[in-house]
């Protein structure tokens, strides 16, 4: 059941938004037991952004939201795969792109909870 959530200044065009969600898709294995058989994916491009306070460079913010829990070594690969891939793909610098982990204890899918 995990969520990823990119939201960034950079304008992207449908290819570019497809390119980056199946990246993820297949990067959210990096934390044992998820994949993208559960994966729910959004890429928010053009959102007004300010890091450092400075507007005009590339950056992002990364939400990924998991039921249950998984080790900081593990979020530290997936951390880094999806830095590469909003490098490779957007334009962000690693360090322009923060990456937040939410683990969720309940989750609940068509009246149905994990």
């Amino acid at each position: 059941m995990p969520f990823i959530n990119v939201k960034t200044n950079v304008s992207l065009d449908d290819t570019a938004k497809n390119t980056i969600e199946s990246r993820l898709s297949k990067a959210i294995s990096l934390i044992p037991g998820k994949s993208e058989a559960y994966l729910m994916c959004a890429v928010e491009d053009k959102i007004s952004m300010m890091f450092q306070g400075n507007s005009n460079k590339n950056i992002a913010f990364v939400e990924v939201k998991i039921l249950g829990s998984s080790s900081k070594d593990n979020y530290g690969k997936l951390t880094a795969e999806i830095c590469n891939i909003l490098s490779e793909e957007a334009g962000v610098d690693g360090g322009n792109c923060y990456v937040k982990f939410e683990e969720v204890q309940y989750w609940g899918m068509d009246g149905f909870m994990f």
